[in-house]
């Protein structure tokens, strides 16, 4: 196993050495999406660095369990406040639909765009929803602590009386006298001891759509308790590693911190770590200033900002040209240096298998292997990675020119690093070479159903076609054969 792994944490805004609390095994929680519209670009490079961390944890050897919710109630329009309507619910009463069925419909939409980014599934995957009882008996011990009241069925966490023997700022290194001079008026939620309570449990009206019973009558949990149960629930009292977007710290992951130390008396995790946000051409991306595009728009080119579309690995590859901490800047020119750059790495990566070794070698491929381990180890910085797989790519281009010459010994460790670098961790596919295979792998499975209905086996047949139809492609049967089209 490859050791001294550092990783900036955002608890004490340094670089620290990665010590899991019980190696080999490493807990990893990932606050996942609101499953009420599609998933934007921000969250999918959020999962996409964070997919890069788990995969590099895995290669490191250790048993990961990475831990992604699926929030489908409770999050406010407030976001980080208790106002608004729950965003879920809001969108069931608009569409007419059940909030099960919004739900459903962007869950699979978003599982859909991280698996076109070719990024692995979490080990679990739970819903604030299918864990109602253990959000309960967590509001239940932070009452019994002291460090939260009851006003009219609605359970408020105490920050002040809270804060006077723990440090709510934390996470964010904001004193609590400017948070509370920063904050709004409580106006309409006076029901409330202080300007920093939030939510536990939310009372629920009689027309709220999702709604609980619990001991102080019919409700919903708060957004930021959920994540708080789950993690306990599937990590423990204490785990390594907790992350998602930067724009979570101020309140959703302080009032995390707040609700386990108040129920546990341990802050849940050991490293925070937190992606920064997306630009496009400079400006924050907001739907408000018309720069806001989703993923199937930044593929399809379909959007006044972009001048055509890319595809997905161009697009996880620019997102890894960028350090997960730094600001994301997208833009035309931007997007086609990336292309060109990703393109310019597959077709070197395409010249390995053809490689003529020699008795000698100009080449140690341990050195650049060395420094890519280090590029990683080094808070996982993925762009000096890949300007070393650049190097090699130059390497393997000199070699196939017969400018330069390389062993077997080195033939083959170039290709395990490109192996291991390029598509164990980056997680980058070869898309021309997916695409040459298609017709091959398509006619190969006509070849097995033509064998079918030889055998009179007409329901393996059936199948086959409806299987196909479901995935986009059509058979159409003619005494010449069967042929395949795109639907």
């Amino acid at each position: 196993m490859k050791q001294n792994l550092f990783v900036y944490n955002t608890l004490t805004r340094k670089k620290e050495e990665f010590k899991p609390l019980n190696a080999p095994h490493v807990g990893m929680y990932v606050c996942g999406p609101t499953v009420y519209s599609d998933v934007h670009l921000g969250n999918c490079r959020t999962y996409i660095s964070f997919d890069l961390i788990f995969r590099y944890l895995s290669h490191l050897g250790y048993k990961v369990r990475y831990v992604r919710n699926i929030t489908d109630a409770g999050h406010l329009e407030g976001d980080g406040g208790d106002e608004g309507e729950d965003k879920i619910s809001k969108k069931a009463k608009l569409t007419q639909l059940e909030p099960m069925e919004i739900v459903q419909k962007y869950t699979v939409g978003f599982h859909d765009v991280l698996k076109i980014f070719n990024t692995l599934p979490p080990s679990i995957e739970p819903t604030a929803t299918g864990h109602i009882i253990e959000q309960i008996e967590l509001v239940k011990q932070i009452l019994a602590k002291g460090l939260a009241y009851e006003v009219d069925g609605s359970i408020y966490f105490d920050v002040e009386k809270y804060n006077s023997t723990a440090d709510y700022g934390i996470l964010s290194g904001r004193n609590l006298d400017d948070m509370i001079n920063n904050t709004r008026d409580l106006g309409g939620q006076d029901e409330k001891r202080g300007k920093l309570d939030f939510a536990l449990w939310i009372k629920a009206k009689p027309e709220h759509l999702m709604q609980w019973p619990s001991p102080w009558g019919m409700g919903f949990p708060g957004w930021h308790l959920e994540c708080s149960a789950m993690s306990h629930k599937y990590l423990g009292n204490q785990f390594d590693i907790h992350g998602g977007g930067l724009d979570l710290v101020p309140t959703h992951h302080t009032n995390e911190i707040a609700q386990n130390v108040a129920c546990c008396g341990k802050n849940p995790a050991t490293y925070w770590i937190h992606t920064n946000m997306l630009t496009v051409n400079g400006q924050k991306m907001s739907k408000s200033l018309g720069n806001s595009f989703l993923p199937h728009e930044l593929f399809t080119g379909d959007h006044s900002i972009l001048e055509r579309g890319y595809s997905p690995m161009t697009v996880r590859f620019f997102m890894l040209q960028a350090h997960y901490r730094s600001t994301l800047d997208f833009g035309n020119e931007a997007m086609e240096a990336s292309e060109k750059g990703f393109k310019r790495l597959m077709t070197a990566v395409a010249l390995l298998d053809n490689l003529k070794q020699s008795a000698t070698t100009d080449v140690d491929v341990e050195q650049i292997s060395a420094r890519c381990y280090e590029a990683l180890n080094d808070d996982f910085n993925s762009p000096v990675l890949i300007a070393e797989l650049f190097e090699a790519s130059r390497i393997i281009n000199s070699v196939n020119d017969g400018k330069m010459k390389i062993d077997e010994v080195n033939l083959q460790r170039l290709k395990t690093l490109i192996k291991t670098f390029v598509f164990d961790i980056l997680g980058l596919m070869d898309e021309q070479a997916a695409n040459d295979d298609l017709p091959k792998l398509l006619n190969f499975i006509v070849s097995l159903r033509n064998e079918a209905k030889v055998s009179h086996d007409y329901a393996t047949s059936d199948k086959i076609r409806q299987g196909l139809q479901q995935i986009g492609f059509q058979l159409k049967d003619s005494k010449e054969g069967t042929t395949w089209n795109k639907i």
